[in-house]
């Protein structure tokens, strides 16, 4: 049968989720812990991977067991054997043409920045990093011209290898309390390093580098040189799949 589970992961000792030859990637962990419970090797695929050292509080994986297990078997079972840096956090028995990846309907990520002087200690590879106070009406003003659906060929990695760099951005909700600014975004998928590049962005526009139209600018230039370097990926977190309720998956966690 088709398993579906729910996973949080603190992404600071892996080499992103994707198995890697050296066996670093949290997918190589959680393959590694599915074989005393499944009794042979099984393959998970994921609805987004995460690169090096970025977290996840909300990663859906479906895999096709061998065997019949109780549902907590496939949590508790699985986290006896997965390091303490990965958590299963439910586990769903699903259709067999459900897919983690393509059957999603949305992504939710946050990104967490600390705004002062000093870097951090406490939070280090928790959060990212910036050197002074931001602006948050001149982010959420830049932030607005990147609402809908476009081409973000300016905010992709280079060796991202998506076919289009057309997304649909929904939301880009900015928040800040004087010390930290949390930048939580929701698109129908995202692009390698796009919401990195697009809080890298922000920043200059924050810090009063730019104007909040050179975030149209960006847009339009689609091209990625013109635009701010990638930001850390120590404050980035994956938050949340959505999929239809047909999917019978809880909607958040």
């Amino acid at each position: 049968m088709r398993i579906a589970l729910g996973l949080e992961y603190d992404g600071s000792s892996f080499c992103g989720w994707q198995t890697q030859p050296g066996g670093c990637g949290v997918q190589d962990a959680l393959e590694r812990a599915l074989v005393p419970i499944a009794g042979t090797s099984v393959k998970t695929v994921c609805a987004g991977r995460t690169d090096t050292a970025v977290h996840a509080t909300g990663q859906v994986v479906h895999f096709d067991a061998p065997v019949q297990r109780p549902l907590q078997a496939w949590v508790r079972g699985v986290n006896a054997h997965l390091p303490d840096s990965v958590g299963v956090l439910w586990a769903r028995e699903t259709s067999p043409q459900f897919h983690a990846r393509f059957d999603a309907v949305a992504r939710r990520y946050r990104y967490v920045l600390l705004t002062r002087a000093v870097r951090p200690g406490l939070l280090r590879g928790k959060v990212g990093w910036w050197h002074g106070a931001l602006d948050i009406d001149a982010l959420r003003a830049g932030a607005a011209h990147l609402i809908g659906r476009h081409d973000f060929s300016s905010f992709r990695a280079a060796e991202c290898q998506a076919r289009s760099p057309v997304r649909e951005l929904t939301h880009l909700d900015i928040d800040g309390d004087g010390t930290f600014v949390t930048f939580d975004l929701r698109a129908n998928a995202f692009l390698q390093h796009m919401v990195r590049n697009i809080v890298g962005a922000l920043v200059y526009v924050g810090a009063g580098r730019r104007p909040d139209a050179w975030m149209a600018e960006l847009l339009a230039a689609r091209n990625r040189t013109r635009s701010a370097p990638t930001f850390a990926p120590d404050g980035l977190y994956l938050t949340a799949v959505e999929y239809s309720p047909a999917a019978g998956l809880p909607a958040s966690f």
